[in-house]
């Protein structure tokens, strides 16, 4: 079984959990769902210019031409600046990168996605939907005595 998410780490490891308890001898894995490459360039950039902004406020660089005022601002105001903008674009590199994506693939059959539910499954709807899945895979058999690759 396989759960792409992004953003979801608490709740992959308490679906983890929960399944493991159900099916001890399911295997399961996680990943990270990979955000559009535009986006992902987006905010690959925008922190480069993050942390070179905190560098020329740190150093105080004076470019030679008449400084406005919101650089006047961030040079008299050194700590408060560098935090403003390290959080301000910390929380747009996240928005850029965050796709709500928590997907389940079960044999490589995808099975839930939060992308078009909208919401995660509840722990019985999964069971529900691997026993489902179970009894279509090994109908002729008794599914109890089944050993999943580990």
């Amino acid at each position: 079984m396989n759960i792409y998410s992004c953003g979801y780490r608490k709740a992959f490891e308490q679906y983890v959990s929960i399944l493991k308890q159900k099916y001890p001898e399911l295997h399961v894995e996680g990943e990270n769902f990979t955000p559009p490459g535009y986006n992902m360039l987006i905010a690959k950039a925008l922190g480069m210019l993050k942390i070179l902004v905190i560098v020329l406020i740190v150093s105080g660089v004076d470019f030679g031409l008449p400084l406005t005022s919101v650089w006047q601002w961030c040079i008299s105001n050194r700590f408060y600046s560098c935090v403003l903008i390290f959080l301000l674009c910390n929380a747009v590199e996240g928005q850029l990168i965050s796709s709500g994506a928590f997907e389940i693939h079960f044999n490589d059959v995808p099975v839930w996605s939060k992308l078009e539910t909208g919401r995660i499954p509840q722990p019985l709807e999964l069971f529900q939907i691997i026993d489902f899945h179970l009894d279509m895979q090994f109908s002729d058999m008794d599914v109890g005595k089944i050993k999943f690759q580990t």
